[in-house]
């Protein structure tokens, strides 16, 4: 699904003019100090960017059309001479007493992102004004208010507000952060399955699979890949232990893809650590294929309450939903220190792949997509 930013033209893009609120000539024109610079990177984390704004009574003798455009005409092509081109420009020129379905906060003008294919509640409004705060909310999502606190209405919605700042680069550093979250729900038959991850986060774990061996498992992975992963599951375990391992690990690893988004700046590739007798290495590559080669033998049929012959199948199973290359090797006596290994190994492998360097913001890839 597609994330979107819509952007507040006055006071958020460029200088509201004071005098009058009314950019109405070329002489008004002034930028938002530092919002080329970071709008030049912000173009580059894969959301669309959509142009929100009320110009009241536009087209009126107030405000006639010719004094506007030449300083709308301007701003865009500024942007777009910066790399940033808008994917949408939609300005509301009615009055506040006409009480408009299009005029912001209402929803009017964005009917196509709220029926089409869009993750709103990962996407964002940025503006200087509660209404946009509202207008957020609306849209079931979050909003940057470029204000400060004691605006009027703050308190009614701080809840939908992510952040407040009259910085674009606080901007920039939030979004790039933003976009490394996912939720996957799974339900078959077998199993119900909830799972979120946080890429970005630093290592707590809520985790419940109805075998506790797995959970302490999968708390490995959360502790040691630094992200944050809520986890439940209700399974057939009156069967046996299948069906919530496989489907955990598919829900797992199609939410942990679904977090790396376009994979821009991340280092793609991860890891190697003993483990009293053990030696454990994994190395990881997100590159969009999956494969999985295993060198690691259990001489016990159980780990707890967890079949030895599962750890592979968990671990394939990963490496189908994430499209992810796996190669897996373990060394030593003990077995539970193989497998617990394993897991430590697998969590520093993907912490090590998913890192993201927000100045370098490209694929890590010479043919252009992963």
């Amino acid at each position: 699904m597609k994330k979107a930013l819509f952007i507040d033209r006055d006071g958020t893009l460029v200088i509201e003019p004071p005098e009058d609120y009314q950019l109405d000539s070329l002489e008004k024109l002034a930028f938002y100090p530092g919002v080329f610079q970071w709008m030049a990177k912000i173009a580059k984390l894969g959301y669309e960017l959509v142009m929100v704004t009320n110009q009241d009574g536009l087209g009126t003798n107030s405000f006639p059309e010719e004094t506007f455009w030449p300083a709308q005409d301007k701003i865009i092509q500024a942007f777009k001479n910066e790399g940033v081109e808008f994917d949408a420009i939609k300005i509301d020129r009615s009055l506040p007493e006409d009480n408009a379905p299009t005029r912001k906060p209402r929803t009017g003008m964005l009917t196509e992102y709220i029926n089409g294919n869009y993750d709103l509640e990962n996407s964002f409004v940025i503006g200087d004004r509660i209404t946009d705060v509202e207008l957020a909310k609306n849209l079931g999502a979050k909003a940057i208010l470029m204000a400060d606190k004691n605006i009027k209405g703050y308190d009614e919605f701080k809840n939908s507000i992510a952040l407040t700042t009259q910085n674009w680069q606080s901007i920039y550093e939030l979004l790039t952060k933003a976009a490394r979250t996912a939720s996957v729900t799974r339900n078959t038959a077998e199993t119900q399955i909830q799972v979120m991850v946080n890429l970005n986060g630093s290592g707590q774990a809520n985790i419940s699979t109805g075998i506790a061996f797995f959970d302490h498992m999968l708390t490995q992975i959360a502790k040691h890949g630094l992200m944050d992963i809520e986890l439940t599951v209700q399974g057939d375990l009156e069967v046996d232990e299948h069906h919530t391992i496989e489907d955990t690990a598919l829900a797992l690893g199609e939410a942990i893809q679904s977090g790396l988004g376009n994979k821009l700046g991340v280092e793609r590739y991860g890891f190697c650590l003993p483990m009293d007798d053990c030696l454990c290495q994994v190395a990881l590559d997100f590159g969009g294929r999956n494969w999985i080669e295993w060198q690691a033998d259990f001489k016990r049929e159980m780990v707890g309450k967890m079949p030895t012959e599962m750890f592979f199948h968990f671990f394939k199973s990963f490496s189908d939903a994430a499209k992810c290359n796996l190669n897996i090797k373990a060394e030593g006596t003990n077995e539970h220190h193989k497998i617990e290994g394993i897991f430590k190994a697998f969590g520093k492998a993907i912490k090590m792949a998913v890192k993201q360097d927000p100045e370098k913001m490209f694929l890590p890839s010479t043919k252009g997509m992963l």
